[in-house]
Order: structure tokens, then C-alpha cells, then sequence
């Protein structure tokens, strides 16, 4: 890899002409960074595209490229992306409905807005894995009929599908009003009625693990029903009947969804999956009394899910954030909080629930700054990044908490040049400090040149603008090729360096 050449192709002050000749000697992923230029123009991105098909996919999709730009027998992946944006044209899509390489007829199965006779060419296709990407993805005409295809993989695909229509999902989950499946991947390739359950990769390297078929076709139809208790779209009536599976994994796939009776809430809360009680209690549609049981669960897991449920009652949320390990992140509850619950939650005896309210980013200004003045470190690491505080709430708390708060006021958006000098001169240093300081906007030449001193800051400092171009050039021949690929994508590295370093 070069990376002098992949800094440069990222650099945004990389004239247009120099872009032109780094085209002529881009690799892959030289090609990649020219192609996320913004000032990319369209004879740029012409000539990037017949390079290189993998770029041609990657402007297909950033829609840099037309189907006047694409000859879809000599760049076919090119051609399927502006078809999967909806931007090829339907003479393109039957071509590759009978195309012989089968991913190419699957990759267009999952295209939108297919013709109606390509649909039907692809239905019929001789490939179950072609049959069963349309499945996914189709339209809920198409999946209805799909839905009594004789393969399980197809109608375990339909399920997943959020446009196949509820009824057709309750047959599915019942099996009311639809011939039995014939087949399914395991049966395809093994003599059965004989059980073939495997803890691990199956023998098939092609299916999945612990896929197996007595002639029931059991995993394909325990995964169908899996799909469908997940699809949003399936009657909450059918989905219900799930809660007493013996299956967890079914179980799981209901404690997500915000359309089932209280009834089977309880049953879920009382699961022995902790996996399920958890998701259950981030569902905002489980009601308070339910909550508030799941409050208790022996599961660490469990009580942070609710925490991070948008209905979870604040006072239920200020006990949690005493017992439960949340960390200083913007909870739904707290940003929704009302101006009479955020000056409730600002005199909470409780730290950790006023860590939590200073984590938001919308403060009154009184609030705030009362934070700012808070006793506690986590607090004060929480409000540091709040815009508005003055340099002097934030040097105050340097000088009462140090290295425990000192990264967090360098990330600060307000933090003046003049303070983040100070951050970079604590003794002792704070690493993590000098990497917030290297990647901050105000950030001046001396703040940088102490962050060179940090590993890991080395390369954020190298790409800041505010760098002195001497350093810049020194940093090209640095011995960290990260470090110089970043000091050649600093667009205040000189243009006549740039015209020097450019093939």
C-alpha cells in the first residue's frame, strides 16, 4: 500500500489536476479514496470506473455514475448496483433474469422495482438461492405466491419479508391454507428420514450450523417461524401463541415486538433467557407494573435494557442508575425529560442520576452551569462537553478533578485554543486527553505539537489543518505509514509538495 498516494487521494485540497494523474496510477485503494471525493467530477469518475470495476460498484452507488455510463456486458457488478438504486434500466434486468452466473441472479432478486416478467423469470429459476433472495425482498403479491413454494428456503425467506401480507405470515406460522413443504437445503443433499443434527458446521460447508431434517424439514421451519415472530407485519394474535415454545430462540423473537397483551409480557418477564427479559424490558410498549418487576431481575443485562427504555419511569430509572452500570451516555427517558423533570433530576442527591441528566447536550443555562460546579467527578465529566460552558467552569474543573475529567473538557466545542494548550501541558499528560485535542477543531500549532508526542494522537495531529507545514512534510516521511498517510491528506500540506509527491 501507498500511503503517501491514498493521503493524497483523500486530500481535499488536492487540485483537479493532480487528481487526474493519481487516477492514471490508482490501485484499490487509491481508487476508493478518489472515488469519496466530493469534487469528484463526472469525467473523473468515467475514468475511475473503467480502471477498476469494484470502484464502478462503489460510484454506481454514490450515484456518481448513469446507466448512459455502464456497459453491463463488460462491467455487470457496475451495472446490478445502479439496478439495485433503481437507476438501471429493465432491458439490464431481463438480461441478467437468464444470466448463467447464479450471483448475479441473485444479486438482481433483491433489486427493486423489478418488471413484472423478470419477477416471474426469477420465481421460477432453477436456483433455490435465487428464489429465495426474491422471497425476501419482493413485492406481497409476489410473496404470497412464494409463500406455498414447495422449498422451505423460500418460504422461510417470505417470512422475513416486512411486505408479505399479515395473513400470509399467520399461515406461515400455522400452516392453515398452505400445502406442506417438499423440500429444504438439508434434504436437498442427505437421504432422509434420518436425523442429521450437528453441533457445529454442518458437513455441508453451505449450511448452516445445527441445520437438520428428519422429513420435516425441522430447522428451515423453526427458522421460518423465527422470521416471522420478528416481521413487524404478522398479527400480534399468531405471534402470541409463541410465548410457551419450547424454542428460546422463539421466545427471544417475541419480547422486541410492541403489539403483544399484557398477559404475555408476564409470561416473558419471567423467562429464563436472559436474553429475552432483556429485550422485553427495552420494549416500550410493556406497561409500568411490568417494568417495574423486571426492575429486580438478578440480570445486569436486564435492569440496563430498562434503563434505556423510553418509558421507564424516572423514579424506577434513579434507582437503576444506583445499581446498574449505565455509564454517562444520553438516555431516551432523560432526553425526553419535561423542564420541570430536568430541574428535579439536576438536584438528585443521587450522582449517578445527575451524571445521567448532564449527559444531555440542551441544557438551560442555569442547569448547566450548576453541573458544572458539581462535587462529583463523574458529573463534571459528564457536563464537560456541553456547548456553552466558559472557559472558566472548564478550567475549574481541571483544577478541582485533573486527569479524571481532563479528556472530557477537550471535547468540549467551545474549548478556546488557550485551553486546550493547558489540557496538553498537565503534568502528568492524560493520552486520551491529547487525542481529543488533536482531533479539536480549535486546536492551535503548539497543542498540536505536543499531541505528535502520543502515539495515537500522532495521527490525528498529523491530519489537522492548524499544523505548521514544515511539520506536515517532516510527518511524510515518518516511519508509521498511517502517520503519513494522514499528513498527506492535510489539505494544508503545500501544493507544490503535493505536485512533487504526485506520479
Amino acid at each position: 500500500m501507498n500511503h503517501i498516494l491514498s493521503g493524497l487521494a483523500a486530500n481535499p485540497a488536492l487540485p483537479s489536476e493532480l487528481v487526474d494523474r493519481l487516477i492514471t496510477v490508482a490501485d484499490d485503494e487509491i481508487a476508493i479514496e478518489l472515488a469519496a471525493r466530493p469534487d469528484l467530477s463526472h469525467a473523473q469518475a468515467l475514468a475511475l470506473a473503467a480502471r477498476d470495476e469494484g470502484t464502478a460498484v462503489h460510484l454506481a452507488y454514490e450515484g456518481r455514475l448513469t446507466s448512459a455510463d455502464i456497459d453491463p456486458v463488460a462491467q455487470p457488478r457496475a451495472a446490478l448496483a445502479l439496478l439495485d438504486t433503481g437507476a438501471g434500466l429493465p432491458e439490464w434486468a431481463r438480461r441478467f433474469a437468464t444470466d448463467p452466473v447464479i450471483e448475479r441472479r441473485e444479486k438482481l432478486a433483491a433489486c427493486p422495482d423489478l418488471p413484472p416478467d423478470v419477477t416471474d423469470t426469477l420465481a421460477a429459476d432453477s436456483e433455490i438461492v435465487v428464489v429465495a433472495e426474491l422471497a425476501l425482498w419482493t413485492t406481497p403479491d409476489m410473496a404470497a405466491r412464494l409463500a406455498r413454494h414447495p422449498h422451505a428456503e423460500v418460504r422461510s425467506a417470505v417470512a422475513a419479508n416486512e411486505a408479505t401480507p399479515p395473513a400470509v405470515l399467520e399461515m406461515l406460522l400455522t400452516g392453515d391454507g398452505l400445502p406442506p413443504a417438499l423440500r429444504c437445503l438439508v434434504c436437498d443433499r442427505e437421504r432422509t428420514p434420518t436425523a442429521h443434527a450437528y453441533a457445529y458446521a454442518h458437513p455441508a460447508d453451505d449450511l448452516p450450523r445445527g441445520a437438520f431434517c428428519t422429513g420435516s424439514h425441522e430447522s428451515t421451519v423453526h427458522d421460518m417461524w423465527r422470521q416471522a415472530l420478528s416481521n413487524p407485519a404478522t398479527p400480534a394474535r399468531a405471534a402470541a401463541g409463541f410465548a410457551g415454545h419450547s424454542s428460546a430462540l422463539l421466545r427471544w423473537s417475541l419480547a422486541a415486538r410492541p403489539d403483544l397483551p399484557p398477559e404475555v409480557w408476564g409470561r416473558l418477564a419471567d423467562d429464563p433467557l436472559p436474553g429475552t427479559r432483556a429485550d422485553l424490558a427495552e420494549n416500550p410498549a410493556v406497561d409500568a407494573a411490568h417494568l417495574r418487576a423486571l426492575a429486580t431481575d438478578v440480570s445486569p443485562d436486564v435492569r440496563r435494557s430498562l434503563a434505556h427504555n423510553p418509558r421507564v419511569p424516572l423514579d424506577l430509572l434513579a434507582s437503576l442508575a444506583g445499581t446498574t452500570k449505565i455509564g454517562a451516555t444520553l438516555l431516551p427517558r432523560i432526553a425526553a425529560a419535561t423542564p420541570a423533570e430536568v430541574e428535579s433530576l439536576a438536584t438528585s442527591p443521587d450522582p449517578a442520576v445527575r451524571m445521567l441528566l448532564a449527559a444531555r447536550r440542551d441544557l438551560p443555562p442555569a442547569i448547566r452551569d450548576a453541573l458544572a460546579a458539581d462535587t462529583d467527578a463523574k458529573v463534571l465529566k459528564s457536563i464537560a462537553p456541553h456547548p456553552g460552558l466558559s472557559e472558566a467552569r472548564l478550567r475549574d474543573m481541571i483544577d478541582r478533578h485533573g486527569v479524571r475529567v481532563l479528556a472530557k473538557v477537550a471535547t468540549n466545542p467551545d474549548a478556546s485554543p488557550s485551553l486546550l494548550e493547558h489540557v496538553t501541558r498537565h503534568d502528568p499528560p492524560v493520552q486520551k486527553a491529547l487525542r481529543e485535542v488533536a482531533r479539536h477543531r480549535n486546536a492551535t500549532a503548539p497543542s498540536l505539537l505536543a499531541c505528535l508526542t502520543d502515539r495515537r494522537a500522532r495521527p490525528l495531529a498529523a491530519a489537522h489543518p492548524s499544523l505548521p507545514a514544515p511539520v506536515i512534510v517532516e510527518l511524510l516521511s515518518d516511519a508509521e505509514g498511517h502517520v503519513a498517510e494522514a499528513a498527506a491528506a492535510n489539505p494544508s500540506l503545500p501544493a507544490a509538495v503535493m505536485l512533487k509527491l504526485t506520479p
